[in-house]
């Protein structure tokens, strides 16, 4: 069977069969799908676990890969180009070695890419560094990604991913939330830090070595090995491949002739050279770290990226400020920002505040003079004065407090963003309104104090799912499954991978859930194509969140602000009381169903120049929504659907009809000059519903970081109108960034 797989007619068919396969991709882009809708979405996971169970065939699907990418930057096809190359590069980082011609022509490609508007040049120039860096050292690409995703001790390499998946157990069925938590438990128990570490030595091993390198040896020699042993080599090897990757591959013989030595070093006796000729094996790419989160409470978001940064288990460290915080401390006080708000207490001092006026201390030894004469001049625990708003912008970005007159300032050490968070939401646009939500909660938080903002770098990914039958609290719900996940569909159009890859999932996830032998099927597919987003998705569509103000019947409710970001209903309440229904039917007798509306908007023209208009009209009802319906329209736009009532008389008599009035604006006024009351109901979701409105006002949400600089600015210098100093530098609208596999593809 072996002689036969190596045989010239072998690597024919298996050529025959992948190109088959890659072309069945291209025509699925073009929207020619497969016979089976059934296999809609698999074509990518089939063709990748074809790789995985073959993989010395990997050169020859990147070989087929680099054909198909220059023929389509020959005829222009450039919605191949992002698909192919995150197939190729994905093949790449788990292929055991790649020729070095394949290593160039990919490379050159690239480069090319580079004279293309976006997302083109930006992807170009990011798979240009990775193969760099793998042209220098390789298997670096696969050493890092698995000492991220699994946390692994690296010095060279101290970064942490780890990809958080939430879902609101009021939207999902409990089938789906039950199969996707065991889907996840199930692909953590199967692997552990030793295994990640013997992966890794095989790998970097294997790619440097070729096949010169024993890998069934080396893989019987480390299981052997005790944990502490295949550490030591873990971290050699890890040493090599960064210090290669630092140099820029300015002498690959020399790190060659190093993991040459660490590879004798752990077979012993056999060396490189007499290896059994066995081919090229694989080494498999383990499950990213994933915890799954059932959604429940509204700080749930931060407490888990606060615990991402500063485990429980950890040893208290200083935090941004120089203070410490107990963990038991923090377990207890996430509902009130515990690196924030549970550190902020006052001591009362009862001195003079004079320097002199301190009580004497013990004259110290020589060696330490100079420091405690430092520390004795710092006042501890006193309260801190208001700094300036130069003072606190540097203070959120240093991470520290300025320093004292008379004495030389240390230098701040730069703080490093070493942990990734990758959230991904599971469900349709509502739960993307409690993200929108979450996300300019955590934004204020950070403009008050910066926290994870300089140690955390947070992408947001979004899986569509269509649950079979409506919930609790989706049955108000009047929106079909295609209205709820708006979202999604201009995800697809705007990049036809995610189309292809993510969005058919929405129907499959629930299939996959209630079948008899899912975990068969499911933990394989499920997973690897949720890791396969979370690795290969990085560019980000932003969509801008809309914030609403509402004002109340009752003149003693507080008025209420809130945020959404796809959609905003607006419907005529229906009266509580005999009186008010009474005199509603005589109203609606005369001026027809609804109510007498003022709206007041900026009406968007091609110029761009702002146009107030307003209007005074009867109206059942209003619909804002925030994501366009096709690629023409413009994010950030709200298009606006007004029900008017108009009368017309008639023989008959008085009849009444509605006409959809529409237009498109950023800032809208709605209010009932009679005072009646109407409900508005924000992102499609019925828990999201506010009762007796008369009022209500919507406008882009302005970046929290950016209304605080602002109000700081505006106090010192009250006579500037326009933003001046680094507001000008500042985000204005707060935007939530979804990361898909290409942007948005003009």
């Amino acid at each position: 069977v072996l002689a036969r797989l190596r045989s010239p007619l072998s690597l024919a068919e298996v050529e025959s069969e992948i190109l088959r396969r890659v072309r069945a991709l291209l025509r699925e882009l073009d929207g020619h799908h497969p016979s089976c809708q059934s296999h809609r979405g698999m074509l990518r996971w089939t063709l990748h676990k074809k790789i995985d169970q073959n993989p010395s065939a990997s050169c020859v699907l990147v070989r087929i890969l680099v054909k198909e990418l220059e023929r389509a930057e020959r005829g222009d096809l450039r919605h191949y180009i992002v698909p192919l190359l995150h197939t190729l590069m994905y093949t790449w980082i788990q292929a055991p070695c790649i020729p070095d011609e394949l290593c160039a022509r990919v490379y050159d490609f690239c480069k090319r890419l580079l004279t293309l508007p976006k997302p083109f040049c930006t992807i170009g120039l990011d798979y240009a560094s990775r193969l760099q860096l793998e042209r220098a050292a390789p298997g670096t690409l696969y050493q890092r990604m698995v000492i991220s995703e699994q946390s692994l001790p690296s010095a060279p390499f101290p970064y942490q991913e780890k990809i958080f998946i939430f879902a609101d157990p009021e939207l999902l069925p409990e089938a789906i939330c039950n199969a996707l938590v065991s889907d996840t438990e199930a692909a953590q128990v199967s692997q552990s830090p030793r295994g990640c570490m013997s992966c890794v030595v095989t790998h970097a091993l294997q790619a440097a070595l070729g096949d010169t390198c024993d890998t069934h040896g080396l893989r019987a020699r480390l299981q052997a090995l005790s944990p502490g042993d295949v550490e030591h080599w873990f971290q050699e090897v890890v040493a090599a491949v960064e210090a290669a990757g630092s140099a820029g591959g300015s002498d690959r013989g020399q790190h060659t002739a190093r993991l040459q030595r660490i590879y004798q070093g752990l077979l012993g006796s056999l060396p490189a050279g007499n290896a059994p000729r066995e081919g090229l094996q694989g080494t498999p790419l383990p499950n990213p770290t994933i915890s799954f989160h059932l959604w429940t409470e509204d700080e749930q978001l931060w407490k888990e990226l606060v615990l991402f940064l500063r485990p429980l288990s950890q040893s208290c460290e200083p935090d941004c400020l120089g203070q410490e915080l107990e963990p038991v401390e923090l377990q207890e006080g996430l509902a009130g920002c515990a690196c924030c708000e549970q550190s902020r207490f006052s001591v009362l001092s009862t001195d003079s505040g004079i320097e002199r006026d301190l009580p004497a201390q013990e004259e110290p030894c020589a060696p330490c003079a100079a420091d405690t004469e430092r520390s004795r001049l710092h006042r501890k625990g006193g309260i801190k004065k208001k700094l300036s708003p130069l003072e606190s912008v540097a203070l959120l970005q240093a991470g520290k407090p300025p320093g004292r007159p008379g004495v030389p300032p240390e230098p701040p050490a730069p703080l490093r963003r070493l942990h990734t968070a990758r959230v991904l939401l599971l469900g349709d646009d509502r739960v993307l309104g409690r993200l929108a939500q979450a996300f300019h909660s955590l934004r204020k938080r950070e403009a008050r104090r910066a926290f994870l903002t300089p140690r955390l770098n947070l992408q947001f990914y979004h899986i569509p799912v269509v649950p079979g039958q409506a919930q609790p609290a989706a049955a108000a719900d009047q929106a079909g499954p295609e209205e709820l996940c708006e979202v999604a569909a201009f995800l697809g159009r705007a990049d036809p991978w995610y189309q292809s890859n993510i969005n058919t999932l929405g129907h499959v996830i629930p299939k996959l859930a209630s079948m008899p032998s899912r975990a068969l099927v499911a933990d394989l597919f499920l997973t690897d194509v949720i890791a396969y987003y979370a690795r290969m998705g990085t560019q980000p569509v932003c969509f801008q969140v809309h914030s609403v103000k509402l004002l109340f019947q009752d003149p003693a409710q507080e008025p209420a602000e809130d945020v959404f970001l796809t959609e905003l209903l607006a419907q005529v309440q229906d009266s509580p009381s005999h009186r008010e229904l009474s005199t509603t039917k005589r109203k609606t007798a005369l001026d027809g169903p609804g109510i007498d509306l003022t709206v007041t908007y900026r009406k968007v023209v091609l110029s761009d120049r702002q146009k107030e208009l307003a209007l005074s009209l009867r109206s059942t009802g209003l619909l804002m929504k925030a994501i366009p319906a096709n690629e023409a329209q413009e994010l950030g736009c709200l298009s606006v659907t007004v029900t008017q009532i108009t009368r017309s008389s008639n023989l008959a008599g008085r009849s009444f009809s509605a006409v959809a009035n529409g237009f498109k604006t950023r800032n809208i006024t709605v209010r009932s000059p009679e005072q009646r009351p109407f409900t508005v109901q924000l992102d499609k979701d019925s828990r999201r519903t506010y009762r007796d409105v008369i009022s209500l006002e919507v406008s882009p949400c302005l970046e929290p970081s950016y209304c605080l600089q602002k109000s700081r600015t505006v106090k010192c210098s009250p006579r500037e109108t326009e933003d001046v100093g680094l507001v000008k530098y500042l985000p204005k609208s707060l935007l939530l960034p979804i990361n898909t596999f290409a942007g948005v593809i003009p």
